[in-house]
């Protein structure tokens, strides 16, 4: 496919410090379900219940050791295995999630690793039952892309990977800033979420793929609905964005990193402009989208987030640290709580295992942590 052309709510912070983390400056034929917006009335948020102001985190157990810089997981519809991205090698590794073990699937071709670049987000298809499709977001050579291969478990171990087929190229890449993470809605629609790539101009540049959540067909088309006709441009004005879930009441909600000052939790808006690079953190300009919470970026520097238990849960890398978000419906219903602090490094993606069950990845073998034996690795947590 060639390339494509083309809620005020309550503010909560935590933490004092500055920094940055992945994010700094430093460093590096569905319309959309309706709830998916933020414009819900203060009778529907009245009626929804706040979650608890105060949740806990118990590590289960380790569920594998020593993989390579980690970046997407997707776990399987039977929930037996977890499908890990490595962003460095691009390979795709499935885990065991009862036993541990490792077995590599193949290697990503056409994948390139530089600085925050490489094989980052995955993403099963919806129909994956019956069509065996995972999709990735890579970067290559000269763009990040989204890609879709067939996965053949009957070939042996190296080899179940099928060629990938591009079906969205021409987002910016850079050394920096590649967003990265890929994800089904409910509506069926693939979610992207990108980085202006250093580039900061490009967040505000509706024309741009740079700085943006994306919402395509799972062929790679702009997906019915959209806000801007014939754009697969779902929202603007952010700096790069690594994580993306769904509440139960089908709304989203997007991580994001600051520069310098605020890293943010938004709820996405279909069409809304978050921002940046006018915008960090909360604004006084009704033009923007206000975070629900932010954080100072040595705090925080979020990547990826999951819903669990009437919460938004989310892995913060330069923070090191496990964040809880209370919700009462769209807005954040007590201060976050910050879990599991500096106790396994960097934490870079989390994802909803069912009920109150997530898995966490932690991400310092990615040139910037400090690995241990053993790292990196996947834990097995409860949550409440």
């Amino acid at each position: 496919m060639p390339a494509v052309l083309a809620t005020t709510a309550l503010l909560l912070t935590a933490g004092c410090s500055s920094g940055d983390g992945d994010g700094g400056s430093a460093s590096d034929d569905r319309k959309p379900p309706a709830s998916t917006t933020a414009n819900s009335s203060p009778s529907q948020r009245s009626s929804e219940q706040a979650a608890p102001a105060k949740g806990s985190v118990k590590v289960l157990r380790t569920v594998t050791t020593d993989l390579d810089t980690p970046w997407g997981v997707a776990p399987l519809p039977d929930d037996s295995s977890l499908l890990v991205a490595g962003r460095d090698k691009g390979t795709i590794t499935k885990v065991d999630v009862k036993t541990g073990k490792k077995t590599e699937l193949g290697k990503v071709s056409g994948v390139s690793h530089a600085g925050e670049g490489g094989l980052l987000g995955i993403a099963l298809s919806p129909d994956f039952a019956s069509d065996h499709m995972i999709y990735a977001y890579f970067t290559s050579g000269s763009d990040n892309r989204i890609v879709r291969m067939l996965y053949d478990a009957k070939k042996p171990a190296g080899e179940q990977l099928g060629a990938p087929d591009t079906i969205f190229k021409g987002i910016p890449m850079g050394y920096i800033h590649n967003g990265g993470r890929i994800a089904f809605g409910p509506d069926k629609m693939l979610y992207a979420g990108t980085g202006e790539s250093g580039q900061q101009g490009l967040a505000q540049d509706k024309k741009s793929l740079g700085g943006k959540i994306l919402r395509l067909t799972p062929e790679g088309e702009p997906a019915p609905g959209n806000p801007f006709p014939n754009s697969p441009v779902y929202t603007y004005g952010h700096r790069n964005v690594q994580g993306l879930a769904w509440d139960d009441k089908q709304r989203l909600f997007a991580s994001e990193f600051g520069q310098d000052t605020w890293d943010e939790l938004n709820v996405i808006k279909p069409g809304g402009n978050y921002g940046w690079p006018d915008a960090e953190g909360k604004s006084s300009d009704s033009a923007y989208q206000n975070p629900i919470a932010q954080w100072h970026t040595d705090d925080a520097s979020p990547s990826g987030i999951a819903y669990a238990e009437g919460s938004i849960w989310m892995a913060g890398l330069k923070g090191q640290r496990l964040w809880r978000i209370p919700l009462k419906g769209t807005e954040a219903s007590a201060e976050p709580q910050a879990f599991l602090s500096g106790k396994y490094g960097r934490l870079r993606t989390v994802v909803s295992a069912g009920g109150d069950k997530l898995w966490l990845t932690t991400s310092n073998t990615d040139g910037r942590g400090n690995p241990k034996s053993g790292d990196d690795r996947i834990l097995e947590l409860q949550v409440k």
